[in-house]
């Protein structure tokens, strides 16, 4: 029986089947084959004329060539749309093969270009080298010409006869000998020639014209590579050149460069990308970023890398921008004379100057004592404008009257009639003279009835001031401040010593002048004292003082009016500073804002610094000793702060001569204005009272100190201030003990007694023998034993004390060697307070 029989073979309906079989394997060895038939997949492929007109009629009429299930319009779509592929294709082939053929124009220009601009190169190389040797050939032929000359010129002073007869020789025959000098040049012309031709035909091959090679990427043999990054931006530059894009020519900069620079500032200042001085930076193997600060030897480098001129600077430069300018002689003008009043204090400085501007400056300042620097302007009777300087007398305030005689041109020193010469009169003597200013001598009081004026001029002459009325050259007059008497006289010598020295300043220029005072005020913040010294200080000048700067934002003048402007000897208070300046620093005015900040940061860099090195100069060893040193010395630590800076200046240094070897006052801090919450901390973390002078607390700084239990002490007078911290230092001095002997006792015999021990019998031979007092025991006047007694009996009874010439029995406690003839010497001790002087 077939496989096939009785069954119908597997077929697949449709034209173009293929018959096959297939063999079919099953379990347990089994096997059939399957009669199958392969369909082959039909592509319809239409006639070139199918897109014309007929194309839709041999397609609805043909169904046979159209595939199974589609309609004619489908059809129609069909056509269309691979038509439409077809032309699409087409387009984009052309369009494709029009920009090739643009950009191979444009390459082949620019080839063309490049090839032009090398052969240009060659060429002018080549003309240069020829001319260089041109040039050498003609400096050998002129050496070897001269060597010739000078040859001939030997052998002819040698030999002249020789050379006579030789001559006619020696010349060239005409005809055949004279061109063959020439021939030598014309060789060496002609193979110079051959190789200038060999290395052009060499150089212009124009296969290898437009292409890198591997020694023109590297730049050559040995030395520094150049990387394709370079070699890239190379080719860029030349692309955008041939373009028609030429580079600008770069700007070289004067670079000024200080001793450390930050990255950003640095490529600020060359007028660079921050980015490619970074990247240069890291090539050179720093990693730097751009907020980090590199030494001024390594931004050497990078100026140079990057084609600017370096100009080193130091930091102390940012002050050259204060110029010294020498005024000229046509320039200068006129100006008043700036006096200083100066002498002990309560001889009457500042009533005579009260008496003198008849305004009343003493009711202001507290307890009668001026504390302050007063600067104020005058007019006398003749129209003549004088500014004064009060200055303190106590003897806290030198620095003060050091600054008021250092601005000063003339210095009257104030002495009372009836008090002399004090020792701040001589102090101010003392100043004057090192201020190199000359002295007008009031002998103030004169209406009291104990004044002696000639004893103040003769006690003067100890101290080399020589006045008028003992034939000297000091003016000296005697005035009353209360009466009046002798102020006109007093004027009149201030005036004749002012038109001695003709003084004059130039008031046309920037400004300069001197700090008299600063405090801070709440306010109107930070406000100084200045005396301008030369030019004019305007409202609106950008100026530095010391540390601090800041711009002129009013000016108020001694009566307390506001002014536009201060001219030269006129003394103003300045408002508008960032911060509270020192007493007796300069103030210069400047052009700009950034540069008064700038030697403001300078200025207060190298003061920290200052600080800084004075801390680090000290040892080890040093510190270990200073701290030896000092745990046996109590500190009184204070806080003080203060309406002015010279009061703060003054209290600080009276306080550093509080003290002994024993206890010393201690300064945390000092500072201008009122006191604060901050300042109440600091005093707590360090047990300290906050001593205030003429300032408060505001409300708080009060409560603050209320809930921690700090003390806030008030002052107005320095006087006060300052013995009340002495009377505190001196609490801390431990007591003295003083001993004081009351008797002495000599041991008669030596008993044993139960239960007590060695007795001595003793008579009491001077004074008192107490038991609660001290004893020695002597023995041939050496000290062997001291101590306490154990008992004190008058026969059988204890006693307390045994008069003089009376006998009594005493024992030691814890000491039994005694015998007789021994001298009991008696004592007690007493403690002593101990103050500072």
């Amino acid at each position: 029986m077939s496989d096939s029989d009785g069954k119908k073979t597997l077929g697949l309906r449709g034209s173009g089947s293929r018959p096959g079989n297939v063999k079919q394997s099953f379990s347990h060895g089994r096997t059939k084959n399957v009669v199958v038939e392969t369909k082959r997949k039909r592509v319809v492929v239409p006639k070139p004329g199918a897109g014309k007109g007929g194309a839709g009629g041999v397609a609805a009429g043909d169904a046979s060539r159209r595939p199974a299930g589609i309609s004619d319009a489908e059809m129609d779509r069909r056509l269309k749309a691979l038509q439409a592929a077809k032309a699409r294709e087409a387009d984009e082939a052309a369009q494709r093969e029009a920009e090739e053929k643009a950009r191979a124009e444009e390459r082949e220009r620019r080839r063309a270009e490049q090839e032009a601009k090398e052969r240009e190169q060659r060429e002018a190389e080549e003309k240069a080298r020829q001319k260089a040797e041109e040039e050498e050939r003609k400096r050998q032929e002129e050496a070897e010409a001269a060597k010739k000359r000078a040859a001939a010129d030997k052998a002819a002073a040698a030999a002249p006869k020789a050379d006579a007869g030789a001559a006619p020789a020696a010349r060239p025959a005409p005809g055949g000998g004279a061109p063959k000098p020439a021939v030598g040049p014309r060789k060496a012309e002609r193979e110079r020639e051959e190789r200038g031709r060999g290395a052009k035909g060499r150089n212009d091959g124009g296969r290898r014209s437009g292409k890198l090679t591997l020694s023109q990427a590297t730049g050559g043999e040995g030395g520094r590579q150049r990387s394709v990054a370079s070699m890239k931006r190379k080719q860029e530059r030349a692309r955008q050149k041939a373009m028609g894009q030429v580079e600008r020519e770069k700007i070289i900069r004067d670079v000024q460069l200080p001793e450390a620079i930050v990255v950003s500032e640095l490529a600020n200042r060359m007028a660079e990308r921050v980015a490619d001085v970074v990247k240069s930076l890291m090539n050179m193997g720093m990693m730097v970023t751009q907020n980090q600060t590199i030494d001024a030897d390594t931004a050497e480098l990078i100026i140079e890398e990057f084609g600017h001129k370096v100009v080193r600077v130091s930091d102390a430069d940012v002050e050259d921008v204060i110029k010294e300018i020498k005024d000229k002689e046509e320039d200068l003008q006129s100006r008043p004379p700036v006096i200083t009043i100066m002498g002990h204090v309560d001889h009457g400085k500042t009533s005579l100057l009260d008496a003198i501007r008849d305004a009343k400056v003493v009711a202001g300042e507290a307890g009668g004592i001026t504390q302050h620097i007063g600067a104020y302007q005058v007019k006398t009777d003749s129209g003549a404008v004088l500014s004064f300087l009060d200055t303190p007398g106590h003897a806290a305030f030198t620095s003060m009257r050091s600054r008021g005689a250092q601005v000063t041109d003339i210095v009257v020193l104030v002495v009372a009639a009836d008090d002399s010469v004090m020792p701040q009169t001589v102090e101010a003597i003392n100043h004057a003279k090192a201020a190199g200013v000359p002295m007008i001598v009031a002998i103030n009081k004169i209406d009291k009835p104990a004044a002696d004026p000639n004893k103040v001029r003769a006690e003067l002459l100890q101290h080399e001031v020589i006045v008028e009325a003992m034939s000297g050259e000091v003016q000296d007059v005697e005035v009353s401040a209360h009466t009046g008497q002798g102020l006109d006289e007093l004027l009149e010598a201030i005036a004749l010593q002012a038109e001695i020295l003709e003084l004059k300043a130039n008031p046309n220029r920037a400004a300069q002048g001197a700090v008299i005072e600063a405090q801070l005020d709440v306010g109107r913040g930070p406000v100084a004292t200045v005396l301008v010294q030369t030019g004019t200080l305007r409202q609106g000048d950008i100026f530095v003082v010391g540390e601090q700067y800041g711009k002129v934002r009013a000016l108020i003048n001694d009566k307390g009016e506001r002014v536009q402007e201060a001219g030269p000897s006129v003394p103003v208070e300045v408002l508008g500073l960032n911060g509270t300046p020192e007493a007796g620093d300069v103030l210069n005015v400047t052009e700009t804002e950034a540069q008064a900040r700038e030697i403001a940061e300078y200025r207060e860099h190298a003061a920290k610094e200052k600080r800084a090195a004075a801390g680090a100069a000290t040892t080890l060893e040093q510190l270990m000793q200073k701290a030896k040193d000092d745990e046996s010395v109590s500190e009184l630590p204070i806080l003080v702060k203060a309406d002015v800076q010279g009061s703060a200046e003054a209290i600080v240094q009276a306080m550093e001569k509080i003290g002994n070897d024993e206890v010393r006052v201690r300064v945390l801090h000092s500072g201008v204005g009122a006191i604060t919450e901050t300042d109440i901390g600091l005093a707590e973390a360090s047990g300290a009272p906050v001593m205030g002078f003429n300032v408060r607390a505001n409300a708080s700084a009060r409560n603050t100190a209320n809930q921690k239990g700090v003390e806030i002490r008030y002052y107005s007078v320095i006087y006060d201030l300052v013995d009340d911290v002495k009377a505190a230092a001196s609490g801390l001095l431990s007591a003295e003990i003083k001993e004081n002997f009351i008797g002495y006792a000599e041991i008669k015999d030596v008993f044993k007694v139960s239960n007590v021990g060695k007795v001595a019998g003793c008579l009491v031979t001077e004074g008192v023998a107490r038991r609660s007092a001290g004893v020695r025991l002597l023995r041939d006047n050496v000290v062997i034993h001291e101590g306490t007694l154990k008992t004190l009996k008058r026969f059988k009874d204890e006693v307390s004390e045994v008069q003089s010439g009376q006998e009594c029995g005493m024992a030691f406690e814890n000491y039994d060697d005694i015998r007789p003839k021994d001298v009991i010497e008696i004592f007690e001790r007493e403690e002593v307070t101990r103050t500072l002087d």
